[in-house]
């Protein structure tokens, strides 16, 4: 049986950079790059948080390891996707998209954000208290 595709939610990704314990079991989950989706607001949102928080040198490393997965940049389909799984779960924008691209591209998402947890195929790990 082929590995499902899995598109990894920023929130999981800062957790498995920052090495937390919740991260670790979070990188257990990672995907092989084959079957690894990265949103193009992925890239935006871990360059923002890595070059704040560790610098610009950490940033392009990790920046170059998605750019060997397969990169899915906001088109016109995704961005009408998100603004109905917007309205129909009270969505961010940024997580309406992050959703919207794992759907469109019959991935699961992997997430430790509640407001993702009921959601379908979704693999939650939950933050601790």
């Amino acid at each position: 049986m082929a590995t499902p595709a899995r598109v990894v939610d920023t929130s999981a990704w800062i957790e498995w950079l920052t090495g937390s314990a919740l991260g670790r079991k979070l990188g257990k989950q990672f995907p092989d790059k084959r079957d690894f989706i990265v949103p193009t607001i992925v890239q935006l949102e871990l360059s923002k948080w890595l070059v704040r928080e560790v610098g610009e040198e950490r940033a392009d490393q990790v920046i170059a390891y998605t750019q060997k997965c397969t990169i899915v940049p906001l088109d016109t389909t995704i961005a009408l996707l998100a603004a109905d799984l917007h309205r129909e779960h009270k969505l961010a924008t940024a997580d309406a998209i992050v959703y919207a691209t794992a759907r469109h591209r019959q991935a699961d998402l992997l997430t430790c954000d509640a407001h993702f947890q009921a959601l379908p195929d979704v693999v939650f790990f939950p933050k601790d208290g």
